[in-house]
């Protein structure tokens, strides 16, 4: 119990959070770290371990003042702590979204079913959109309905993110989820700079045809200038090559085995995963399409990247491979700090919720 305080409760106090003078709010923080779990199991846990008696209900109450009063302040002071790691500057962001569950059956206009990234496509869910530094340190976050499209969740985060700390210039990276006409358009018109991941599947079929043209060696990139100062970057690496062999072929092996066992039907027909592979036969045969699967392979090992900035290839590349960072912050906010499911039904304590998690993922890293 005493090491709780020693160690988390002088990072607290180093990063700024002891700005916020109610204990309780030190006290859900670090809670979420070292008890991760609901508001009911961390009162208990506070009595239990720390001899400290809050009621359920003051505990609601406050996660209200913190959601009307806090969420700027305590993004202010995450931001400036992160800002002093960097030498007083931050340049580069990194942008993505997940989706965060609820027990509840009860769609609401905030819980909405959607897309799951955690397969619980029957459970209503919010999008969280979140905004790392290099390294992967908090910047800011936006919850969004359930049924938000991913795409359009990045340039509100990032506009509002930008236009709070009167920031002139800042490259943004994201993956080929939050990639679309719209928000290309949108970001050269706004002047941002970026880097996204590029779906080359989905270029035009001559430069398809170009790009599989060429004789790839390990560590080889071939730029294609488009419109608008935008280019597209492509580089080959066997181990990728290797993986995405791999991977398929194991996919293939379930696929094979599903199709033996008649499991599959029309409905499994679709682009999700490997199931991309599937074909009907007449009217209730369903196969696997090894010829989608030989076209596959001269893929293999290829990644592009569009980008409008004057960087190089190698550091476009290397820059895009941090985005692993935000990545982990939502591996280590839903098992570590157990952020998901989520308990609260309104939408300011689910917002309040989010903004402890966010002070905790901040201490944790």
């Amino acid at each position: 119990v005493s090491g709780v305080e020693l160690i988390l409760g002088k990072l607290f106090n180093e990063i700024g959070f002891n700005q916020i003078k109610e204990p309780l709010f030190r006290h859900l923080v670090l809670s979420r770290i070292c008890y991760p779990g609901s508001k009911l199991k961390t009162v208990e846990y506070l009595i239990r371990d720390h001899q400290l008696f809050y009621e359920i209900d003051a505990v609601y109450r406050y996660l209200d003042k913190v959601n009307s009063k806090y969420k700027g302040l305590l993004q202010d002071i995450s931001y400036q702590h992160t800002l002093r790691l960097f030498d007083g500057q931050i340049s580069v962001v990194f942008y993505d979204v997940t989706t965060l569950y609820f027990e509840a059956s009860d769609e609401d206009d905030l819980r909405r079913i959607g897309f799951s990234k955690d397969g619980k496509n029957q459970n209503p869910q919010i999008v969280l959109g979140l905004l790392v530094s290099t390294q992967g340190y908090p910047l800011a976050f936006e919850m969004f309905e359930g049924n938000k499209f991913e795409g359009q969740t990045m340039l509100p985060v990032i506009e509002k993110f930008k236009a709070r700390y009167n920031l002139q210039q800042i490259v943004i990276i994201a993956d080929a989820g939050l990639l679309s006409h719209e928000n290309i358009e949108a970001l050269c018109g706004l002047r941002y700079k970026f880097i996204l991941g590029a779906r080359i599947k989905n270029e035009p079929k001559s430069l398809q045809q170009q790009l599989l043209s060429y004789t790839w060696s390990n560590g080889q990139t071939h730029t294609i200038n488009k419109e608008d100062g935008v280019r597209l970057i492509v580089s080959y690496s066997e181990v990728r090559a290797y993986n995405d062999n791999k991977d398929r072929e194991m996919g293939l092996r379930r696929l094979e085995k599903s199709v033996q066992r008649g499991k599959l039907t029309k409905k499994h027909i679709n682009n999700r995963g490997y199931n991309k592979y599937l074909q009907l036969n007449g009217e209730v045969a369903v196969s696997i399409d090894y010829e989608k699967i030989n076209q596959d392979k001269k893929w293999d090992g290829l990644k592009g990247y569009i980008t409008n900035t004057e960087m190089a290839p190698t550091d476009v590349i290397d820059n895009y491979k941090q985005l692993w960072h935000i990545e982990k912050a939502f591996r280590i906010s839903k098992t570590d700090l157990r952020i998901r499911p989520i308990y609260h039904r309104l939408a300011h304590r689910i917002q309040a919720h989010l903004i402890i998690a966010f002070c905790s993922y901040k201490l944790y890293k």
